[in-house]
């Protein structure tokens, strides 16, 4: 009886020191992974690349709301979405001078000339008009930490859920009429921010 409760104990400190070493292996290779992906991210292949396909994404499905996608859902999210993902060369050139003018003309436009300002230039002149005049707090403490990534990720789930009730199903938002891009379009939305968040928790 005591040679088998020796057994038994050796047997389950084997499992345990095996268990434990395949712990210690995944972490090994977690690390490299992350090592490898900076490394990446070093060369511009990473976040700064994620950025910019994030920003045109958005950007896209934006165009596509007001041209032939013509959703209910809540499109006006990819403001903020752009606004918090534009690359940084894109954000201080339209913060500056440049969207100054653009903004200008926006907004004279749109007060005495309402009749010929475009109904699909309200988001885009909403977005220049929010990169112009937002406090530095916003353009720079926020935009550049986790919580302007996660404020991305949350916009990002809650279109690609929306999206989906809409399309009746996970399947079907595949197989509509546009359905492929619209969807491959909001799942962009998201891999920007689980990047940047998974390089920020390791």
């Amino acid at each position: 009886m005591g040679r088998m409760e020796y057994l038994a104990m050796k047997t389950d400190q084997a499992t345990a020191d095996l268990i434990t070493s395949d712990f210690n292996e995944l972490k090994i290779a977690a690390k490299k992974l992350m090592n490898d992906a900076t490394r990446l991210g070093g060369l511009g292949f990473g976040t700064s690349f994620l950025k910019w396909v994030a920003s045109f994404a958005a950007i896209y499905l934006l165009i596509l709301d007001r041209t032939n996608w013509r959703t209910n859902m809540l499109t006006s999210l990819l403001i903020p979405y752009i606004f918090l993902s534009l690359p940084s060369v894109l954000f201080h050139f339209l913060r500056g001078e440049v969207g100054k003018w653009i903004a200008f003309i926006a907004v004279v436009l749109r007060l005495f000339l309402p009749r010929h300002f475009p109904d699909w230039l309200e988001m885009p002149g909403s977005l220049i008009l929010l990169l112009v005049v937002a406090p530095n707090f916003f353009a720079h403490t926020l935009k550049d930490s986790w919580i302007g990534v996660v404020i991305c990720l949350i916009i990002g789930c809650y279109l690609l859920q929306e999206h989906i009730r809409a399309s009746g199903g996970f399947r079907n938002s595949f197989t509509q009429t546009h359905g492929i891009s619209n969807t491959l379009g909001i799942i962009l939305l998201l891999v920007y921010p689980v990047w940047s968040l998974v390089l920020h928790i390791f």
